[in-house]
């Protein structure tokens, strides 16, 4: 019940905080957009500037945060670095859940032996959970589509064409 009431007051902060990030006086923004121009970008100036100062909290918390905050300051070799990373990745496990469709065809599988335990074991844990959110419909489990749709749909918003990481790679300095 503790957990509840301290996540609950957490929330509480975390939106009062941001209604005063939102009720910032819009004369003010042109001197924040100049202040945040400065190359390369610097979490500091952001606290400074935004006077984020929550109180009980350190300031390196605080520039944490918004260090976490702006993804978007990607650089295009960090793209590139995450792209060689996340490409592949996403395609074996997009591969695997197509072997675990298939594998929903056979219900009688030893899918702790050999060949199946490959395709079981590493998608299992993204399951389990899918499962209790999404019952099976007509006696069949859906769960794997689902999760190939959105390993899809990632690998293209991500490194397809026009992925967002392959334009910040493109990106000229």
């Amino acid at each position: 019940m503790k957990r509840k009431s301290n996540r609950g007051s957490q929330l509480a902060r975390c939106s009062s905080y941001f209604r005063e990030i939102m009720a910032f006086p819009s004369n003010e923004l042109p001197k924040i957009d100049a202040s945040l121009s400065v190359e390369p970008f610097d979490a500091h100036t952001v606290v400074e500037v935004l006077k984020i100062d929550p109180p009980g909290t350190s300031s390196h918390a605080v520039l944490d945060f918004v260090q976490r905050l702006v993804v978007a300051d990607l650089d295009p070799a960090s793209a590139k670095i995450a792209i060689a990373f996340l490409g592949p990745f996403l395609s074996i496990f997009g591969f695997l859940f197509i072997v675990r469709i298939v594998m929903s065809w056979y219900p009688k599988l030893p899918v702790g032996k050999f060949p199946f335990v490959i395709a079981y074991a590493p998608t299992e844990p993204l399951l389990i959970p899918a499962r209790k959110l999404i019952p099976p419909l007509g006696g069949v489990d859906v769960t794997p589509v689902v999760w190939f749709g959105l390993i899809s749909f990632l690998n293209e918003i991500l490194v397809g064409r026009q992925g967002l990481l392959v334009l910040l790679s493109q990106q000229v300095s």
